[in-house]
């Protein structure tokens, strides 16, 4: 008889898989280089008043679940009580099955509520008041990180950020690392002039520089990647809809710029060149601070005008774009190269028709100094759940060299997601053991235990010089 779905031994379906997971995998720090916490509540060490607060509050994946349930959008983003959004997802979750949020919520009760019974109305009531009892008793939010053995978290944040909640941290001496990352999706806005206008009048005060033409815009965002190096940070992040990697002149930028400031509304090829080359000297920096840098790329956002225009972004309404072109990525990588200026870098792609060729493309980058110096990023966002790891892990083996990968991530603006980190680790043992049981792999404990200790945890420690 197979294990019921509460046991230990959730996925794991060998003898193999189990003895990876529970002697290699599962007492191993968390290492995540990627999420969207927010730092204020590291910081405050906030307490959440209910389940619903911790679960609901920003999670644009459940929120789409509700929706498509036939959930009403006051129990999503509106004004409905907490215990009213807790029922209306509890109703939600039986019809979640083989989404991975059914997988996420379940082991999100197991850990660290210890609650081993499935979520619908039935049960919801006391579920609800049995983990916000826990809540209040135990679960602050630094107890939390410390509850689920994380090292070092990442937070995502825009050049203008103060960073003086990782400061506090960082004087109080927590014992997780807050670091911060330099996302500068902002600085690239050219396609707004009104939001672009504003950052870069942020930027000007904040970096006391007169930004009158391109070369001060750099020197701008230079002082705040410096500032970010200061407090800590080791990596960029970025967003992009799009690879763009136009030829451009330093005169064209110049006269772009101009109109910039002008507040004109640019033609999509001066767009285009613009991101391309600021996205240049942004890398340039990120080598020469000996940062990583992560690109996100292939998400199309706000595609539901009426939506967007009622509630705002990164509230369940982006999808998967057309892919990446990996042409133009080949390019804007070769040159960074061919400059001597690539730093490390992270590939994540969200469209799965790019899986095997961003696989291949590291392979054209690495330089035989540091190990895995250009990763293929974990399974990312849609392609978040078992099937898409399973099918990232086996592309990136088939292409690369799984021992080197620098692992999972979060990618979560919630505090109980860590659960994920949990997630693909009894994935990756699932398949390392069934491939030894299979005779495919050598069921050589040392050599299978290490691959999964280093890509659990120890490549991300070396990788991000952390």
């Amino acid at each position: 008889m197979r294990d019921s779905f509460f046991s230990d031994n959730f996925l794991l379906e060998t003898k193999t898989a189990r003895r990876l997971f529970f002697d290699c995998a599962a007492g191993l720090p968390i290492i995540d280089y990627h999420s969207h916490l927010p730092p204020k509540d590291i910081a405050a060490d906030r307490r959440y008043g209910s389940l619903t607060e911790i679960w609901l509050e920003g999670d644009h994946y459940k929120w789409r679940a509700m929706r498509a349930n036939g959930v009403d959008e006051r129990y999503c983003t509106g004004k409905a009580g907490d215990r009213d959004k807790f029922m209306k997802w509890a109703e939600t979750v039986p019809s979640t099955l083989r989404n991975p949020l059914y997988h996420w919520t379940h082991l999100e009760l197991k850990n660290p509520f210890g609650i081993r019974r499935l979520l619908n109305p039935g049960t919801a009531p006391a579920i609800y008041h049995e983990a916000n009892d826990l809540l209040n008793e135990r679960f602050s939010v630094k107890n939390l990180l410390l509850h689920f053995n994380v090292e070092i978290v990442c937070t995502c944040d825009g050049p203008l950020d103060s960073l003086e909640w990782h400061a506090a941290l960082a004087r109080e001496g927590f014992a997780v690392k807050v670091l911060p990352s330099f996302r500068p999706d902002d600085a690239l806005a050219a396609e707004r002039p009104e939001a672009f206008a504003a950052f870069v009048k942020g930027l000007a005060a904040l970096t006391d520089t007169d930004i009158r033409d391109f070369r001060a815009y750099l020197s701008a965002l230079r002082k705040r990647h410096d500032y970010f190096s200061a407090h800590g940070c080791r990596l960029s992040d970025h967003g992009w809809e799009t690879v763009l990697a136009l030829e451009y002149t330093d005169a064209e930028c110049e006269a772009i710029f101009e109109k910039l400031l002008r507040g004109r509304t640019l033609a999509p090829d001066d767009i285009g060149k613009f991101k391309s080359a600021v996205r240049y000297e942004l890398a340039v920096m990120d080598h020469e601070a000996g940062w990583a840098q992560l690109f996100h790329i292939g998400a199309i956002r706000n595609v539901n005008s009426r939506a967007f225009g009622e509630l705002g972004p990164n509230t369940g309404y982006d999808s998967i774009g057309d892919g990446v072109s990996i042409r133009d990525l080949a390019f804007f990588l070769d040159r960074l190269e061919r400059d001597g200026r690539l730093a490390k870098t992270v590939l994540f792609n969200l469209n799965p028709r790019d899986n095997a060729a961003c696989a291949a493309l590291t392979g054209c980058f690495q330089d035989g100094r540091v190990p895995g110096k250009i990763q293929w990023g974990p399974a990312w966002w849609f392609l978040d759940h078992r099937d898409g790891i399973e099918e990232h892990l086996n592309v990136l083996s088939s292409q690369g060299l799984l021992a080197r990968f620098v692992g999972m991530v979060t990618d979560s603006r919630s505090f109980l997601s860590f659960s994920r980190h949990e997630y693909f680790r009894r994935i990756l043992c699932t398949i390392l053991g069934r491939e030894a049981e299979r005779g495919l792999v050598p069921r050589d404990m040392g050599l299978l235990g290490r691959i999964v200790r280093d890509v659990c945890y120890e490549n991300a420690k070396r990788y991000f010089d952390f």
